[in-house]
């Protein structure tokens, strides 16, 4: 069978590591955690498209370290949070193997030896293994941000899900730092009515069609002012291109009253 994907809503910053926000996270914790029951079986190892990694210009890039560093792409937190380790092994066979697969369908990649993990990418990874024992390859996204683009990346790496390869799309279904309050209630659950019902779609094509209009959603722009949290979904999607969605995290108290979800596709 082959190996469902995923698309993550990660939360923000290195929260894992920050007892005072345990409570706040106890709902998508829970869901991370149980990513391994729902598989059946451990992985060979774990893609990571992380909306923390952007590519300019005509390649994405591929994390080929064989014992990645650490990248700490947050603000303002805790010293300690800036020590944090997940120590899982990089897989440079993988990382040039995902390389050809996407230069394959024409979409140029090259590898890069000196990028680590960033949180967008080490936080849900130590959820579902905290003992850092499956090895793991980030995967840029485009700065560029098409739609298309992300979901044509997800299907020439369908494949990958045949060899036992996890691939994780880790973002955010609603990202607006700058109205995450009470403003981003309804604007909130307005976009995460209509992705549950675009992903819930049972003809594919329609469904895929239905993510590139993504801006046509109710409250899109609210939602997403930049789409750099959204296009790791389209990622995902792409990958189990004609596979159904479940949703296997939902909150509506997210960061104090704000809607989100997270899904695989695919069964496991």
């Amino acid at each position: 069978m082959s190996m469902p994907t995923y698309f993550i809503s990660h939360g923000g910053g290195p929260w894992p590591w920050m007892p005072e926000a345990q409570a706040m996270y106890a709902p998508l914790r829970a869901a991370l955690k149980d990513v391994p029951r729902q598989l059946g079986r451990t992985p060979k190892a774990m893609l990571m498209v992380s909306a923390h990694w952007e590519a300019r210009g005509d390649h994405l890039l591929v994390a080929s370290a064989e014992r990645p560093d650490m990248v700490y792409d947050y603000y303002g937190f805790p010293p300690h949070t800036y020590e944090i380790r997940y120590p899982a092994p990089g897989n440079p066979q993988l990382a040039g193997q995902v390389r050809e697969l996407l230069q394959a369908q024409g979409l140029p990649a090259r590898e890069d030896a000196q990028r680590g993990f960033d949180h967008g990418a080490f936080v849900p990874a130590y959820c579902i293994y905290p003992h850092a024992n499956v090895p793991m390859v980030q995967l840029s996204i485009h700065g560029g941000y098409d739609p298309a683009l992300h979901y044509s990346i997800g299907q020439a790496l369908a494949p990958l899900r045949e060899q036992d390869i996890l691939i994780i799309g880790s973002g955010l279904s609603y990202h607006n730092l700058r109205n995450m309050g009470a403003g981003g209630v309804e604007p909130s659950a307005q976009f995460d009515r209509w992705l549950d019902r675009s992903l819930s779609l049972d003809d594919a094509d329609q469904r895929r069609q239905a993510l590139l209009d993504w801006e046509q959603a109710p409250a899109a722009r609210i939602a997403h002012p930049r789409e750099d949290h959204l296009v790791p979904l389209m990622v995902a999607v792409g990958a189990a291109h004609h596979e159904a969605a479940h949703r296997f995290h939902h909150e509506t108290q997210a960061f104090g009253g704000l809607t989100v979800s997270s899904y695989r596709f695919g069964q496991a």
